[in-house]
């Protein structure tokens, strides 16, 4: 079950459980085709300093431009992903870190989720928190989830050992 703080004005946080190893979970985090597949086209490397965007359409309530500047900050495979999250529009100067961590537990992975990084008093980062809570606890995790179920993350001819 997937669910989303909204305790902490600064802060998004979302759980899920993933009957699939952490490795398989892991690839899905950091292999480009797979990110692309549940989350956004991108240009990803799972390599500490790279730096990458997300694409995907524009939000305009938010002053989202589409197009999401992101760097590889920590990379520990296959336990924690951080990378940086701002909009490559200097129109809008939200800038958050998005940390993915993952235990195994259960036979499977716990997957947990925090962004970080919003102001409190400021109403579009509070906007974009309120819809970035719904599009990672809502339809992101369950794409995730689906991709994995699919045994499109699992490894396999295409898989690598980073």
């Amino acid at each position: 079950m997937t669910e989303a703080s909204a305790a902490d004005a600064t802060a998004l946080r979302v759980d899920d459980f993933l009957p699939h190893p952490p490795a398989v979970v892991w690839r899905a985090l950091t292999t480009p085709e797979l990110l692309a597949q549940w989350l956004m086209p991108n240009d990803f490397a799972p390599v500490v300093g790279h730096r990458f965007t997300f694409r995907s359409e524009p939000i305009p309530a938010t002053r989202f431009s589409g197009v999401t500047a992101c760097e590889v900050l920590e990379l520990r495979e296959p336990e924690e992903l951080v990378i940086s999250w701002a909009d490559a529009s200097p129109e809008n100067d939200m800038k958050t870190t998005v940390a993915f961590r993952l235990e195994a537990h259960d036979g499977g992975t716990r997957l947990s989720l925090v962004q970080t990084g919003f102001r409190p008093d400021d109403e579009n980062d509070q906007l974009a928190r309120k819809i970035m809570g719904g599009g990672w606890g809502g339809h992101l995790f369950r794409r995730l989830a689906e991709l994995l179920d699919e045994g499109t993350g699992s490894g396999g001819a295409g898989s690598t050992a980073s």
